[in-house]
């Protein structure tokens, strides 16, 4: 990539410097569970996430800016704005699950919000709420409550933060459930753009950064079936792995099952045919 000057890596992306504005995001199709990058791949995982991000892209930039600039024809490039990312997480439950329910078992409350006693895993919450974390170096997300995100961030934009947030979760809740698939829960990545103008960055509403499950096998009381890396999750669970790196390498059938989900959860969500999308990444767009 002789345009570009690599500038960082993350658990999934590579990070290249385009010129004193813009980045080239690059999706690889590395997969990680507890925090630990696995040796086996997932075909085709970066181009899912990069094309459900940028079908999103295109529908919410009335609720916020984005920093999408172009797709590239490899499916899996994006070229981007900079922004200055919020030191936080911005997190949208509509259901008890996860790290919430954890957190509700054991208080009652999610990151301070004070839930109905007798939730069961995986119910509804009467309204979506906003339940920021911390962004670790090292390690797990900590969920914190709305005033220790305010000491990070200021109380005004931590405000906006979370208008913004509950209104990209409530309009891709819709949308997917007119598609037969549950949002439970989702993290966005915002930033300010070189004018101050908060703008939602990272990737949105993907498999890696939200809790799909199939609405028709829906049942509060357990935990879902999900089209996210929980099969690769339960996989590793079951080798009595303690977690720590190198992680485990997958077995042919693990790695086709996530596949299968993570591209079932791309056409459910978009309507579009995932091969359409390999052979011309601008129709998510569209």
């Amino acid at each position: 990539m002789p345009e570009a000057v690599h500038v960082g890596s993350g658990k999934v992306r590579e990070i290249y410097e385009l010129d004193a504005d813009r980045l080239l995001l690059v999706a690889s199709d590395r997969i990680s569970t507890f925090d630990v990058v696995l040796p086996t791949e997932i075909p085709d995982k970066g181009r899912v996430l990069t094309g459900l991000s940028g079908f999103w892209f295109a529908r919410t930039r009335e609720i916020v800016p984005n920093h999408l600039v172009r797709l590239r024809a490899d499916g899996r490039s994006t070229e981007v704005s900079r922004l200055s990312m919020l030191p936080i997480e911005c997190v949208v439950r509509g259901y008890v699950a996860g790290s919430g329910w954890k957190d509700y078992l054991a208080t009652g409350e999610i990151c301070g919000h004070r839930l109905p006693h007798g939730l069961r895993e995986s119910e509804r919450l009467p309204a979506p709420i906003f339940t920021p974390a911390t962004k670790a170096e090292e390690g797990h997300d900590e969920n914190i409550d709305r005033e220790r995100a305010a000491e990070l961030v200021g109380d005004e934009l931590l405000a906006e933060a979370e208008r913004v947030s509950l209104e990209l979760y409530g309009f891709a809740a819709a949308n997917a459930a007119e598609r037969g698939i549950v949002i439970a829960d989702t993290k966005f990545e915002l930033g300010l753009d070189r004018h101050g103008l908060l703008t939602l960055g990272d990737e949105a509403l993907t498999p890696d950064s939200s809790r799909f499950w199939p609405a028709d096998g829906y049942e509060p009381g357990r935990g879902q079936p999900s089209f996210d890396k929980q099969y690769v999750r339960d996989y590793c669970e079951s080798l009595g792995w303690d977690k720590a790196p190198p992680g485990p390498d997958l077995p042919t059938e693990v790695v086709d099952g996530t596949r299968a989900r993570y591209v079932e959860a791309f056409e459910r969500l978009t309507g579009i045919l995932f091969d359409d999308y390999l052979a011309d990444p601008a129709v998510v767009l569209r």
